[in-house]
């Protein structure tokens, strides 16, 4: 499985991002899909995971309320929608597929990595 990430930018604190991951080679309907992010000099962290059967949704509490991850497994995509971003939420995006849909937050859990996309929040 491939994944593309796309859809980062730069903007300011209050602003929306949408972000979309693709997935390619193989259908994801069975995966669960996460975002991560990484900052310069911190640990990839899980941001939020949206399971493969009953919608179920996971949130780190630093986003709850205001990030929102949805999937189409028709199109084979995976979105983030990111509403009032913080200088705090500044990172490198990274989509992930668990094929064992584990639902977890734990990304050595996660099979598959797209090649991020850069959010930059400025106050």
């Amino acid at each position: 499985v491939q994944l593309q990430a796309s859809g980062g930018g730069l903007v300011q604190a209050g602003d929306s991002l949408r972000l979309s991951c693709v997935a390619s080679g193989q259908t994801i309907n069975t995966y669960t899909m996460g975002w991560f992010r990484q900052s310069p000099g911190k640990e990839r962290e899980f941001v939020a995971a949206a399971v493969y059967q009953n919608s179920r949704t996971i949130y780190v509490d630093a986003v709850k309320g205001r990030f929102t991850i949805s999937r189409d497994n028709a199109k084979n995509t995976v979105w983030l929608q990111m509403n009032s971003l913080k200088p705090e939420d500044t990172a490198v995006y990274y989509c992930a597929g668990d094929r064992t849909n584990a639902a977890t937050s734990d990304r050595n859990k996660y099979d598959y990595w797209g090649q991020g996309t850069q959010v930059t929040v400025s106050s």
